[in-house]
């Protein structure tokens, strides 16, 4: 009885896991994803266009040293994927934290961290490091990789599939657009 009391009003309330996801992204992982993505661009206002050696070191460390750290010498192709990785930083973390788009967002920043740690790994030589990749189930919860990109997935997982939750913008659209389903006062009035 007491926990039926104490908790029924969270079983079927699917808007505070969400909000919670997204507040513990904003204190936790915003920053860290603009002062990244802020490392990718060029000088100057070209700069969105024009991504600096760094976005390239980041992205493609193998590639670029091969290339003499001379990113004109790289294909269209690394210049595509570093400006998707540059965009996809300065958009979709404030889509999230706002709750606009947030299921396609969500997703986005999944596919991100993925190739993230896997550049991590492979590109950076991360793989070799034990202590940077770690192991689960271990005593150890600190490693960068599989520990702490774990807790980041989660976050992201709960707002692909929960959706923004309460305070966003998705649910402010939900709730004006005319295909919202009405409540059931008002379907109860209409009758």
């Amino acid at each position: 009885m007491l926990h039926k009391l104490l908790f029924a009003p969270t079983d079927r309330n699917d808007q505070i896991l969400p909000l919670l996801a997204r507040f513990v992204f904003a204190a936790t992982l915003l920053g860290y994803f603009w002062a990244s993505a802020k490392t990718k661009l060029g000088e100057g206002i070209g700069g969105f266009f024009s991504p600096s050696v760094g976005a390239y070191a980041q992205i493609f460390p193998k590639q670029l040293e091969a290339a003499g750290y001379d990113a004109s010498q790289l294909s269209v192709f690394h210049w595509l994927v570093v400006m998707a990785g540059t965009y996809a930083e300065f958009i979709l973390p404030p889509l999230l934290v706002i709750g606009l788009l947030a299921r396609p967002a969500a997703l986005g920043m999944i596919g991100f961290v993925t190739v993230q740690s896997l550049t991590d790994l492979y590109g950076h030589g991360g793989i070799a490091h034990a202590e940077t990749l770690g192991a689960w189930f271990d005593r150890a919860p600190d490693s960068a990789i599989l520990d702490q990109r774990a807790f980041w997935m989660l976050t992201f997982v709960i707002i692909a599939v929960k959706g923004a939750g309460a305070l966003s913008v998705d649910q402010f659209i939900a709730k004006r657009s005319p295909m919202a389903a009405p409540s059931a006062p008002a379907q109860a009035a209409g009758t």
